[in-house]
């Protein structure tokens, strides 16, 4: 038999009043209705939980039993819906996320850290990976991608503006062994490749030429899953390498490396935010929308 937690609640205000009507205003109903409630739950049960004369009412032995064992679970399962009720209204609990690991502006620091100062309540998780997955089955709130690889069900909000891929070297090899005019000459020089998963092809670099984009697959003497090693063998003078602009651009700013192939690489849109659409967003996921609507340098002029 599934009990009636509704009856059972109604039990334990009547065991604690010791009256019917005094029950009934606490709940706010007819004295009647107590008294239905009452008897509905000693038929489904099978015995009797009160005594009732004119003046009182009192507990059966079978009564005080019950109210001892139910009254604690069912304070339990108030205070649990209590808590969850919060969760409804107030921006707390953990908040997971999926970031690609070259969206350098999202992880640069400064936002996030902003993010967790201005919501104390929210517990960030934050797990990098370049890896295509499900965000919903996989239980993660929301994902940082680029747009071109966001499904188009989920709701996108950018995260920075337009952005570009870049072929970058060191001076040490542009001096060295000279730039290819034009990337399908790729293939002619030490190039510094990157892969998703160790089971992954090599990424094929991507570039345009009058407005058709066109990939070169390069044969890559150093094939790695980690941008921060590719940027280190590059401006170590290891070969060329291909990966974000934002990646790069401290290291073009201090001369460590140099941009080649510009014409051929187009801006495009950047990262988005992306969560599923839902009719309830939880106060935790939307304190990070917003934070990010208003945060200078993050909002973006149109989602997906």
């Amino acid at each position: 038999m599934w009990p009636d937690l509704n009856a059972l609640s109604v039990f334990i205000l009547v065991a604690q009043e010791r009256n019917f009507r005094a029950a009934a205003d606490r709940l706010g109903v007819t004295r009647s209705a107590v008294s239905q409630t009452i008897r509905r739950l000693e038929e489904s049960m099978g015995i009797a939980l009160l005594q009732r004369t004119t003046r009182s009412v009192s507990l059966t032995e079978a009564g005080e039993r019950l109210y001892a064992d139910v009254e604690p679970a069912v304070s339990d399962i108030r205070t649990a819906m209590e808590k969850t009720e919060t969760l409804r209204t107030r921006p707390r609990g953990q908040l997971r996320l999926a970031v690609s690991s070259i969206a350098e502006r999202f992880l640069a620091g400064d936002f996030l850290a902003g993010f967790a100062d201005a919501n104390p309540e929210i517990q960030l998780d934050i797990t990098v990976t370049d890896e295509e997955f499900d965000i919903v089955s996989e239980g993660y709130d929301a994902g940082v991608r680029l747009g071109e690889v966001i499904e188009q069900d989920m709701i996108a909000v950018p995260v920075a503006g337009n952005e570009r891929q870049l072929a970058v070297c060191s001076p040490a090899y542009r001096d060295r062994f000279g730039i290819p005019p034009h990337p399908k000459e790729l293939s002619m020089h030490r190039c510094i490749g990157w892969r998703s998963s160790p089971k992954a092809v090599p990424y094929r670099w991507e570039f345009a030429e009058e407005g058709k984009e066109f990939r070169v697959e390069v044969a890559p003497e150093v094939t790695t899953n980690d941008m921060g090693v590719m940027i280190k063998l590059a401006v170590a003078g290891a070969g060329i390498t291909f990966g974000m602009e934002e990646s790069f651009r401290n290291f073009i700013g201090r001369n460590e490396l140099v941009p080649i192939l510009e014409e051929y690489c187009p801006y495009f849109p950047g990262f988005y935010l992306y969560y599923p659409n839902r009719r309830n967003m939880a106060p935790k996921l939307r304190a990070l929308v917003a934070y990010l609507k208003r945060s200078e340098g993050f909002a973006g002029r149109n989602s997906l």
